[in-house]
């Protein structure tokens, strides 16, 4: 029967699809997708402090990865990794033990991208002025497509550090770990020439507390550093498993040390370390994070037996650096995407960044982001100064403020742009819902907010010059915003009163963490940014103690203007 000739009562009569009786609406008021744009040019805030912190030299690389990062079937990627999330096969179909995470094609994509500009070495490689800020910069456009597989992108990075300090072992990794060449093969790293490297530090027992570790290293002959260890265990937390060597912290006779753990042993045996099960995480999901137990797994000593903290610490003050890239990318994303959605979109008569209430919560997502890339390129800025003590000091302290504040103010960032673009925004086909769950990671990971308040707290103890770098750092914009000068000059005599008091200290730790965060945002972008975006912040987050909540702007802001600065044109 032919579907265009219904029949009945009313006798039979025949019409095309193509009738306006097919016709049910046009689809009109939407916005067009945010794809085939450059990130970078489309980035004023970032353009600018890439070239004030001193890696201008890099702006044709990061042009050419920004327009990668905007392409749509770049794009596409991001989707597709988390879509499909990995699987673990602990045995092969005869009953092999193989511990093997397999990734969608995706994924390995943008391993292979990060890995070809560098995300994982280029400061390492080419060490000096603007090296970690260019860097940083690819990171932020890079992971903005897709965050979970930066992890393995980032402990590669920061592991670096930590091996270079056993010569012996530095001479066979460093150069695997500094190619561009991304290697997935699960295959003896002898037959690779690119690899990759995880860590493996805590346990069920201690979480953070990494010296509460039961996992025993008994060596294999007289010990000592860069000399073999055996190791027995288990680990809660081991992050992309199917790294080629892992960081990891074990109890040896003199206390925890740090060791570098490989998959497979010299003789190309399988390392007895196996995985237990994978995470079902909320967020992150492209990326596999693993429980593992170890058996007597083949490891070597990095650095001084008992002293496996110093050793590992900055690996840890890398990755938590990358934590603060990553939580300012995603709030770039996310503001990107609000203000994209509101500049085409229209309702009750008038374009939505056009009407005032939407138009400070837009201003205010804005605000946060800049504020939050400004912090995070001038902590590169003190990285690609490892001989200048300043430097060193304020990176001391700002480093565990910095990845406590940025980290904390995401998720909540993430909601509220998701809530501009309104039921639209909540579709697993659009970003948002991704950009929510990733939120929270960065904040818990390498280190929750309670653990960065009380490294904060050591560090103004181990290291109390840090603070008058901190605060050098900071007064550099005096003078400038009466808000401002009020407000630092409160926040340094918070300091005198709460005086050695350490109960006190440490129950107000996180308001006066706060306060760091926010000084030093505000001047930065009072030296750095435009009068309407300093103004706005530092009358925002400056007038009062309390926590500000976005989109509780004050009237006398230049709303139009912080949004015109930050909005992508497609």
């Amino acid at each position: 029967m032919n579907n265009n000739t219904p029949s009945g009562p009313g006798g039979s009569q025949t019409f095309s699809p193509d009738s306006h009786l097919a016709q049910t609406h046009d689809v009109f008021n939407q916005p067009p997708p945010l794809e085939n744009y450059n990130l970078y040019l489309q980035d004023i805030a970032l353009q600018d402090a890439v070239k004030r912190e001193g890696a201008a030299y890099a702006t044709d690389a990061l042009t050419e990865l920004g327009a990668l990062a905007g392409r749509r079937d770049t794009i596409a990627l991001g989707f597709q990794a988390n879509e499909n999330k990995p699987v673990f096969h602990s045995h092969d179909r005869f009953g092999h033990r193989i511990d093997e995470v397999s990734f969608h094609p995706a994924y390995h994509e943008l391993m292979r991208i990060a890995h070809e500009h560098g995300l994982h070495s280029s400061p390492w490689e080419n060490p000096g002025v603007g090296a970690h800020a260019a860097r940083a910069a690819k990171y932020y456009l890079h992971s903005q497509v897709e965050a979970s597989h930066g992890c393995p992108i980032t402990m590669t990075f920061a592991a670096m550090p930590s091996i270079m300090k056993q010569a012996d072992l530095a001479k066979y990794w460093a150069p695997k770990i500094l190619c561009r060449d991304y290697d997935p093969r699960n295959v003896p790293d002898s037959q690779k020439t690119s690899v990759t490297i995880g860590m493996a530090m805590t346990e069920k027992q201690g979480g953070s507390d990494v010296r509460a570790n039961t996992t025993k290293a008994t060596p294999t002959g007289s010990g000592g550093p860069g000399q073999g260890y055996e190791l027995v265990g288990h680990k809660w937390f081991v992050s992309a498993p199917m790294c080629d060597a892992f960081l990891v912290l074990a109890q040896a006779p003199a206390g925890l040390s740090c060791f570098l753990m490989p998959r497979w042993r010299p003789d190309g045996t399988r390392n007895p370390w196996q995985i237990q099960r994978l995470k079902n995480k909320m967020g992150n999901v492209a990326n596999a994070s693993s429980e593992a137990e170890l058996r007597g797994a083949l490891a070597w000593m990095i650095g001084e037996e008992g002293r496996g903290v110093a050793t590992i610490i900055e690996m840890v003050a890398m990755t938590r650096f990358d934590c603060m890239i990553g939580s300012a990318a995603g709030m770039r994303q996310a503001t990107a995407q609000a203000l994209h959605h509101c500049h085409h979109r229209s309702a009750f008569g008038a374009r939505l960044n056009e009407q005032p209430l939407m138009q400070n919560v837009l201003a205010d997502l804005a605000l946060e982001s800049e504020a939050a890339l400004l912090y995070t390129l001038r902590m590169a800025r003190a990285l690609d100064a490892p001989d200048n003590e300043q430097e060193k000091l304020l990176l001391r302290l700002a480093t565990p403020v910095g990845k406590y504040w940025i980290c904390k103010r995401s998720p909540n960032h993430a909601y509220e742009a998701m809530e501009c673009i309104g039921g639209s925004g909540v579709m697993e086909d659009c970003i948002m819902p991704r950009l929510f769950r990733e939120s929270p990671v960065n904040a818990i990971w390498e280190g929750s907010g309670n653990v960065q308040c009380l490294d904060t707290l050591r560090a103004l103890e181990k290291s109390p010059d840090s603070l008058d770098a901190f605060f050098a750092e900071v007064n550099t914009a005096k003078g400038s915003d009466r808000l401002f000068d009020a407000f630092v000059e409160k926040l340094e005599q918070s300091f005198g009163i709460i005086g050695t008091d350490h109960h006190r200290i440490a129950f107000q730790a996180r308001d006066l963490v706060d306060r760091l965060a926010v000084s030093l945002q505000a001047s930065l972008l009072i030296r750095y940014s435009t009068p309407a975006v300093a103004d706005a912040f530092c009358a925002s987050r400056l007038a009062s103690t309390g926590t500000h909540n976005i989109g509780a702007l004050p009237i006398n802001v230049d709303a139009a203007a912080i949004i015109k600065r930050a909005t992508p044109r497609v």
